[in-house]
């Protein structure tokens, strides 16, 4: 049975690591805390795989308990240290990218920088959405129903297409 477990953890970590780690990007500030973060929901999945029933997927269960263990992290990063103000705008503001490789990074960077300033459950979904998943998963994942995915996906990527062309 262990040996068994430890396949599908090995098995579901390999199929959706990388995507793991850009949800646990979406929660950070900067790669080091991305990296922390991931090490944190590999842990957390690995101590939870008994609990695993083959209900779902085993990627939607895995991105469950990523997007959990961020959410529970940052919520006490906040309760822990004073806000403080995000330099991020400020930084992008300053750089000047010239080849097409930096131009395309500027925008990666500023469109991360609008959703880090989404609502919680906002940025949640959005972030399973840019990872492809279905709306049929992100309902698994959090809880709401498809329709409710859909109507949400809609808002947010409208609030998003506002705070990028306020550029």
């Amino acid at each position: 049975m262990e040996k068994e477990l430890e396949k599908i953890f090995l098995e579901g970590l390999e199929q959706n690591k990388n995507k793991l780690f850009r949800i646990c990007s979406a929660y950070s500030i900067d790669s080091e805390s991305t990296k922390d973060l991931f090490q944190e929901a590999i842990i957390n999945i690995w101590q939870s795989i008994h609990s695993f029933k083959s209900q779902s997927n085993i990627s939607t269960w895995m991105f469950r308990i990523t997007l959990n263990v961020c959410l529970r992290i940052q919520y006490s990063q906040k309760k822990r240290r004073i806000l403080f103000k995000n330099m991020d705008s400020i930084l992008i503001e300053n750089l000047h990218f010239t080849s097409e490789k930096e131009e395309s990074n500027k925008k990666l960077v500023h469109l991360r920088h609008c959703i880090s300033q989404l609502k919680e459950p906002d940025k949640s979904i959005i972030t399973l959405c840019l990872e492809e998943l279905s709306y049929k998963q992100i309902s698994e994942v959090t809880g709401l129903t498809e329709n409710h995915i859909a109507v949400k996906v809609k808002r947010i990527r409208s609030k998003l297409f506002i705070c990028i062309n306020q550029k």
